[in-house]
């Protein structure tokens, strides 16, 4: 008779696919996972409570350093929520300018994804094909703010300053460069039978399982849920383009990986007519107090984050500085699924299960 002992593994904190300071303790039977545990905290540096002590624009830079990868939409669900308390309107330049610079942000945002997950089920070429186009982005970040991962762009009222001359051109030149790389993307990668057999049909759940663990963006949507905030509640200008709410049926990895795919290609889509539509002059920056004091009141303001709807909810007893502030991390969210995907899975599997939730660790640990 053969007699087996469990045996207890930690994945992490220090390890090349978990993408950051995060750990997993797992319980063994053989190759199989009988129990995960996911140990969070080791990033954590107290946002939400440090924002007491810092007035509203001060807290912008902040919101730079949760989720790193996708930095301009955090500056965005922070100013998003004080405007709705302050009712300060924004003029119509800057709302182009947000929506662009959150577009090219889900492009660059995905790319990072693409190419790391990747490389984490053993391809190397993506990896580098990913950040070589993702570089444009990053340059044109650079050109609009100064900065190539922490931007600090968006302002309360509008943003920090006006695009430069060119620029424009130059974000319309590289969206066909975008497009075509992704058909090559697909070439290269989406039917090779290798990264088939490592991806399809694993980590599925359905739709009921992935409402009950509050999930959204594409660890929703893969399940067939219809729910993409920028048209179910549309926010900024949203509301005057036309883009498609990419779905999957199987809600497994691979239907995750194709609908992040199909985002970017409705990224170049609305970003093609913004650009088409990008007013001629006015402002960037609305009529907002300089010293910002929003009124005695609460806000919650949800937006759609390229990992899902992260939230801003805040509590003003009418002073500079907020009472109370809280984020709603779509990655800290989708992450308690995790332990119920990898029961019964192998630890090849684990990898291509977390990687296919997509979590920056900075945002779930805040």
């Amino acid at each position: 008779m053969i007699r087996t002992e469990e045996l207890l593994l930690n994945v992490g904190p220090q390890h090349p696919s978990t993408h950051g300071v995060f750990r997993i303790v797992v319980k063994l039977d053989g190759e199989i996972i009988i129990e995960a545990d996911p140990v969070m905290g080791y990033l954590h540096r107290g946002t939400e409570k440090l924002a007491e002590e810092l007035t509203y624009t001060q807290i912008i830079p902040y919101t730079d350093r949760m989720d790193y990868v996708s930095a301009m939409t955090n500056n965005y669900v922070l100013v998003n929520a004080v405007e709705k308390l302050m009712q300060i309107e924004i003029p119509e330049r800057a709302q182009f300018l947000r929506l662009i610079v959150m577009e090219l942000q889900r492009i660059a945002s995905h790319l990072v994804w693409w190419g790391t997950y990747l490389l984490d089920i053993g391809a190397m070429s993506p990896f580098l094909f990913a950040f070589r186009d993702r570089e444009i982005i990053i340059n044109l970040f650079n050109e609009l703010c100064g900065a190539r991962l922490t931007y600090n762009y968006m302002r309360v009222g509008g943003v920090k300053w006006d695009a430069p001359d060119g620029w424009l051109d130059k974000v319309r030149d590289f969206l066909p460069y975008m497009r075509k790389k992704l058909d090559e993307y697909d070439t290269l990668v989406s039917g090779n039978e290798i990264f088939l057999a490592r991806i399809k049909g694993v980590g599925a759940y359905d739709a009921d399982t992935a409402i009950q663990y509050g999930l959204s963006g594409a660890n929703l949507r893969c399940t067939g849920v219809d729910w993409d905030l920028r048209k179910a509640q549309p926010y900024c200008i949203y509301d005057r383009f036309e883009f498609d709410v990419p779905l999957g049926r199987s809600g497994d990895c691979y239907d995750r990986y194709l609908i992040r795919l199909e985002e970017i290609r409705q990224s170049i889509r609305i970003l093609e007519q913004a650009l088409e539509q990008f007013p001629e002059g006015g402002e960037t920056m609305g009529k907002a107090p300089r010293v910002l004091r929003a009124p005695e009141g609460e806000i919650y303001s949800a937006i759609e984050s390229p990992r899902g709807e992260i939230g801003c909810y805040i509590v003003s007893r009418g002073k500079d500085k907020p009472y109370r502030l809280k984020f709603r991390r779509p990655s800290f969210v989708n992450l308690q699924i995790l332990p119920k995907l990898l029961v019964g899975e192998t630890m090849t599997n684990l990898i291509t299960i977390l990687g296919g939730i997509d979590i920056v660790v900075g945002e779930v640990d805040c």
